[in-house]
């Protein structure tokens, strides 16, 4: 059954002439391109985006241009057209990708739908629009940027090269609020296996910090015993089901509305977790377009006051720079007037 926050969305009228995509491009510091492509869906004068965050540039390759998406639909009839159609031509590198791209054109439609029917998402759901608390992922020495921005929080990633006395003095900063195991990323440059005795380090060290994506073993589940309050999911979260999956009632999770891939689960996920009493906090994906203020817009009108993940993408920079916007993030006056 659709949940009840996407029951305000599903009827919504979209009116479809055809699609443009936008290639951007950035050199990452860690040594590859980040690629990504906005849809912009076009209709009845009006123009609504969304962003493919696929990371592998070979995937970005074959983005589609040809879909058939003209016509008159319903959010959710579209999100159901669009479950038909085939968004790459071999499989991509990572399964998660389907998602991503889906998102990617189901995100431009409720964008072109809000701003076709005059409104915001913030107006459809009866939600205000709040300042949104952020911090910085990094893996980097966060000292260069708390030279600049001493009251920065950040969500850093643990691996088993730091030592003991590396991490005292991380945690000292009393700055860092999650801490990313990336125990289920696989074949990529960010992957990290299991290691019990890491866990229990970092856990023992940073006594107040959400515990992200941790590899559920005997050893590390034994290694966190009585740290389970702490845990958190992201990667391996593309539907309520997957929560339900988990085998452990969580009280945080990562919000990253593309690995969800539709509207609709999307919704369904947020509406279930809050229900339940699972604090949410959001989580960005290296968006270059449109992806970025809309996962900050969504943070605004969910969890406003999470350690979010959204930070403004001059904070991608590897090195750090003064003049960038502080936390909380005010939403501009344009992201919150029309759309997504």
């Amino acid at each position: 059954m659709p949940s009840a926050t996407y029951d305000r969305l599903q009827d919504l009228k979209l009116e479809v002439d055809g699609y443009a995509l936008e290639r951007r491009e950035f050199e990452v510091s860690s040594g590859f391109k980040r690629i990504t492509h906005t849809v912009c869906l076009e209709g009845d004068g009006e123009r609504g985006q969304g962003e493919d965050i696929t990371y592998e540039a070979e995937d970005q390759d074959t983005m589609p241009a040809d879909l058939s998406l003209a016509g008159r639909w319903t959010i959710d009839s579209f999100s159901r057209h669009m479950g038909e159609h085939v968004l790459f031509p071999v499989e991509p590198v990572q399964h998660g990708s389907h998602d991503y791209r889906r998102w990617a054109f189901e995100s431009a439609a409720l964008d072109l739908a809000l701003r076709q029917a005059g409104t915001n998402l913030g107006a459809v759901l009866g939600r205000e629009y709040r300042p949104v608390r952020f911090v910085v992922s990094t893996r980097l020495d966060i000292a260069s940027w708390l030279a600049i921005y001493p009251e920065l929080e950040f969500k850093i990633d643990p691996t088993s090269d730091w030592d003991d006395v590396q991490m005292a003095a991380v945690a000292a900063t009393g700055r860092v609020r999650v801490l990313d195991f990336k125990a289920y990323y696989k074949g990529t440059v960010v992957d990290t296996e299991p290691d019990p005795v890491l866990y229990k380090r970092v856990a023992e060290t940073f006594p107040d910090a959400i515990l992200e994506d941790v590899a559920c073993t005997d050893e590390t589940i034994t290694a966190l015993r009585g740290f389970e309050g702490r845990l958190s999911w992201d990667a391996p979260i593309h539907s309520l089901a997957d929560i339900d999956a988990l085998g452990i009632e969580p009280r945080y999770m990562n919000i990253k509305p593309s690995r969800f891939g539709s509207v609709r689960r999307l919704f369904e996920a947020i509406n279930a977790c809050l229900g339940r009493g699972i604090v949410l906090y959001g989580g960005g994906q290296f968006e270059l377009g449109p992806g970025r203020p809309q996962i900050q817009a969504l943070a605004s009108l969910f969890y406003h006051d999470a350690p979010n993940d959204v930070a403004p993408s001059g904070y991608n920079s590897p090195d750090p720079r003064p003049g960038l916007p502080g936390s909380p993030l005010q939403l501009s006056e344009e992201a919150v007037a029309l759309g997504f």
